[in-house]
């Protein structure tokens, strides 16, 4: 072994764990920031700033993008979350159940809308539905439709969600709720239900900036002026005025949403840590 080589092996081993670990880290970090300069370098910022951030066409966009796109937006999110909610926990209530044909009923559900693209639920919604129940009209019109399809979607993530909830809660609290006369059923709505929400409230806020993203697939339903949400929104505009400017503020308007929401969500998961 040469000199130089032998002498760097000695200075490499003299280096404790801590020591190397930081070395290891500031490289990591150089190439980070020698990444984003050559990105900084090599990109076209004037196409890009004409093309994504027209400031004039941006301020067209005001108020409309928010009286309407985002506030549908929230509306097909909120409605969809709440019928999932409640088909969710309907569904792990039968995949807990004694009776055999729910349990099956429930884990066929789960597995088939669980597997299947959110996009193949809203166009079974919006073309196999009519077509299966003729002179039939989804309460609702288009909203009722979204609120449908989000919500059989959600509905098959939040049953297990709902499911790991209610087996987390300790069996003493059942058998404690048994011993004062409750019936099974009023422990469970009384008891262990609310128990178990408290447990999956994170991951079920989770779900909803989930299903504010998923709410972008309303477009494929075929929506009025009036009913679109930010996605379709933006992506009208940004084809009349030739112009990718109004996809980036619908985009920021989703982020205006998301962001907190996730803080919200790292937030419950430090609190229920912290509890356990």
């Amino acid at each position: 072994m040469d000199r130089p080589a032998a002498q760097g092996a000695v200075v490499t081993s003299r280096l404790t764990r801590r020591q190397r670990r930081r070395v290891s880290q500031g490289i990591q970090y150089a190439i980070f920031v020698a990444a984003l300069v050559v990105v900084g370098l090599l990109a076209d910022w004037d196409r890009l700033q004409n093309q994504f951030a027209q400031k004039d066409l941006a301020s067209e966009l005001f108020p409309a993008i928010i009286t309407t796109a985002l506030r549908n937006t929230v509306v097909y999110t909120v409605s969809g979350f709440v019928f999932g909610l409640v088909l969710g926990l309907i569904i792990a209530l039968m995949r807990l159940s004694s009776v055999a044909p729910y349990r099956w009923l429930a884990g066929v559900y789960i597995e088939i809308f669980r597997g299947l693209p959110a996009l193949l639920i809203f166009i079974f919604v919006g073309v196999a539905v009519p077509l299966a129940f003729p002179g039939t009209e989804i309460p609702g019109g288009t909203y009722g439709k979204v609120a449908l399809g989000l919500g059989l979607v959600a509905a098959a993530y939040m049953a297990e969600t709902i499911r790991a909830g209610i087996q987390a809660v300790p069996k003493g609290q059942m058998e404690a709720a048994r011993s004062l006369g409750f019936s099974h059923a009023r422990a469970m709505v009384s008891v262990i239900i609310p128990q178990a929400f408290r447990i999956v409230i994170p991951p079920l806020t989770n779900e909803l900036v989930l299903l504010f993203k998923d709410s972008s697939l309303v477009l494929f339903l075929g929506v009025t002026l009036e009913e679109r949400e930010l996605t379709k929104f933006g992506r009208d505009l940004a084809s009349q005025t030739a112009n990718s400017t109004p996809i980036l503020v619908a985009g920021l308007c989703y982020l205006l949403v998301t962001v907190p929401l996730s803080f919200v969500v790292r937030r419950l998961e430090a609190r229920a840590d912290k509890a356990r």
